[in-house]
This record gives C-alpha cells, structure tokens and sequence, in this order.
C-alpha cells in the first residue's frame, strides 16, 4: 500500500475546511500534516498540529495543500508550496487577476489547480454549457445563482466560471442574477432563449461536503504529477500515470 498523502489544509476553520478535514480523516488515501486557520483553530491532533496563519512557515512536510481560505491568505500559501515543491488545490473564490495570473505562474514549477466550485457535476455543467453556446449561436444567455445569506462575493465564483465558459464557446457574454436566500448551499440554472424554444441547464447542492470530496480527488490526482496548472475539469479528464 502506498503512503498516504500529507495534506495541508489552510482554512482549516472555515466550513470548507471542516468539511475537507472531516472527510480527510475518514479517507485511507490521505494523512493530515497541518490545519492551519486565522487564529489557528483546527483539529485536536497531536499528530497534526493546528497552526494560525501567521505561523504558516512552520508547518511540517506535506504533498499538497488544499486551501480555502479568504483571497488575502492565497499568496503565503503559494509561496510555502513553490518553496517546498508540494502540490496545490485552491478552492478561494472572489481572487482578482493579479492572484490569477500568480496561480498559473505557480503552475510553472509546481502542480496547481483552481476552480471556483469542486462539484464534479459543476465540472459536467462547465463543459454542457461550452458546448450548449457553441452549437447554439445567438440565442441569449443567462445565469441565475443562489447561495446562503452569508456568502460574501457575489456574482458566485461558479456563475463567473461558467459565464466565461459561454463566452469561449460563441462570444456571448451571458448576463448574471445573484440570489442570496437563507441557507441555500448553491443552485446555478443557466438559461439559452430560443425562438419558441428555451433549454435550461441546471445544477443543485444540498451538502458543502460534495465540494470538499471534489478537492480531496483533485488533491489525489494532483499528487506525484509534473509542474503545470490545471483547471478542475483539466484534471479530471487527464490520467496521472504516476498512480
């Protein structure tokens, strides 16, 4: 058998990460180095020692690091991971160009992937959609998303992702509706408008823990590959033969 793969997960007490955390320590695949968080909150492991992210240069050796935490926390966790040569699953959504382009550097000389959304049925809706504004060129485009009252970016990280989606596909630039009601996990129905004709393409989450086993199959595909920058949907499709 082989050895499990040292996360870190930085973020550690954000719901992502208590999710990805949660699910790590039932999955044989993997061993937690560190949960590192603001003020350094975690989980109570010896063996896995809760670091704030002011201590982040402390943490122990790890593989790859899965990261959801604030935009402002992405650059520390970018540097540590090129210096230790590690992988890195980014799940931090609301990032500008500037952190965008600093993730693609990154893919130069480490692994890297990023999505705004770790659903594999998000991965599918990304590609349908693609799809769906190539074959239908002209007809209208929009999105409608729906997430917690909570969630501080908006439009979601998802609709931009699958805003952009469309527009490689014919050009269209889709227009965006942000919803934020109660504690909806997430729901992003997109729309294309025909003469006589409307087809929807729709994706619902009931349970946050979907994306957090996204990122863990993402940390284990990511693991033992070249240096390069995946998107989620990059990933999935191409086989890691170091596996």
């Amino acid at each position: 058998m082989q050895n499990p793969i040292r996360l870190l997960v930085h973020g550690a007490s954000g719901r992502m990460g208590q999710a990805v955390l949660r699910l790590a320590q039932a999955d044989p695949r993997f061993s937690i180095a560190a949960a590192v968080s603001r003020g350094g909150a975690g989980i109570s492991d010896p063996l896995a020692p809760s670091l704030s992210a002011a201590n982040l240069r402390q943490c122990p050796a790890f593989d790859v690091a899965i990261g959801f935490s604030l935009a402002e926390g992405l650059p520390a966790l970018v540097s540590l991971c090129r210096d230790r040569g590690a992988g890195l699953v980014s799940g931090t959504t609301g990032i500008d160009e500037q952190l965008r382009a600093m993730l693609v550097e990154a893919g130069k000389t480490i692994p890297v992937v990023w999505a705004s959304n770790f659903s594999l049925g998000v991965a599918v809706l990304e590609e349908l959609a693609r799809h769906a504004a190539a074959t239908l060129p002209g007809w209208p485009v929009g999105i409608v998303e729906t997430h917690h009252v909570h969630k501080l970016d908006a439009p979601s990280g998802t609709a931009l992702t699958l805003a952009s989606a469309i527009t490689e596909g014919s050009g269209t630039v889709p227009s965006i509706e942000s919803r934020r009601e109660g504690e909806v996990v997430g729901e992003h129905v997109v729309t294309f408008s025909g003469i006589g004709e409307t087809l929807q393409l729709r994706h619902d989450a009931s349970s946050r823990d979907i994306f957090a086993r996204g990122a863990l199959e993402a940390a284990a595909q990511l693991h033992g590959r070249s240096a390069a920058y995946f998107s989620f949907g990059e990933l999935l499709r191409t086989k890691n033969i170091s596996h």
